[in-house]
């Protein structure tokens, strides 16, 4: 029998029950692609992240329930905690490879873990599909472009909160969708929907603010940023443009350590 430790922290939070939740597995060596599918299903989160130790640093891979991902904030901030906090890591640096975004680093300050990934530009789209409005419950919006995901504009934060969407009439579009407006007491503030994933509003998404800080980062002339993202668990991120990459800090919190047991 396989004895794997198991973690699930709340990234994006100082406290348990806020932020986004992800599970977290060290392995010793790969398991097949199969058995990670079906340990992420088990655990039923929005991700579970892998981690294998290497002479560099660490080779860190991220499984929803359906399939693997090329990029996951909160699981690799989830994941930097439990190396430092639980795993006798002496620096106060992560360097993390993977397999389609290249390396990533996690640096820590006191409570606070820094995530250095690449920025992602978006592009306007000067005629938004009628479906994205419509299953948004808004008649239209301050700007819509599109990067990975669609990020649709509104005029305020209360917008944003207010949004009701219709998850599953999202699916056509082919994109998660990324609502966002200045903040009151933030910079900016945003929500994410995932259309076809098992957890339909993600609490806290850092991979969405690879797009959303270049973005804001133009609109308010400044490269230091803090951002909220007000789902009902809510995160507080520091974000930061620097280049070609941006940095994205937050904290995080266990919840819960146990032994996954593989036969």
């Amino acid at each position: 029998m396989k004895e794997i430790e198991f973690y699930l922290v709340d990234a994006f939070s100082n406290r348990a029950f806020g932020g986004n939740p992800a599970a977290v597995c060290p392995l010793e060596a790969w398991l097949p692609d199969e058995t990670l599918l079906k340990m992420a299903q088990q655990h039923n989160q929005s991700e579970t992240a892998f981690f294998v130790r290497t002479d560099a640093g660490f080779e860190l891979r991220w499984f929803t329930t359906q399939h693997e991902i090329n990029l996951c904030g909160h699981a690799t901030l989830a994941s930097a905690h439990v190396i430092f906090e639980y795993l006798d890591y002496p620096h106060t640096e992560i360097a993390f490879s993977t397999r389609f975004v290249g390396d990533l680093k996690v640096t820590r300050s006191g409570d606070w873990l820094t995530l250095d990934f690449p920025a992602w530009q978006s592009e306007e789209v000067a005629n938004p599909p009628a479906l994205l409005f419509s299953t948004l419950g808004i008649s239209g919006a301050k700007a819509v472009r599109a990067g990975r995901d669609y990020m649709v504009v509104l005029e305020n934060q209360q917008q944003v909160e207010a949004i009701t969407p219709n998850i599953e009439a999202m699916k056509p579009l082919g994109k998660m969708v990324c609502v966002t407006a200045p903040g009151e007491e933030y910079d900016f503030v945003s929500r994410f929907f995932c259309p076809g994933e098992s957890v339909a509003e993600d609490p806290v998404t850092g991979s969405a603010h690879s797009m959303l800080i270049p973005y804001w980062a133009e609109v308010l002339g400044k490269t230091n940023m803090l951002a909220r993202q007000v789902s009902a668990r809510g995160g507080d991120l520091r974000c930061e443009l620097k280049g070609d990459r941006v940095l994205i800090g937050g904290q995080a919190a266990l919840y819960l350590k146990g032994t996954v047991f593989l036969r």
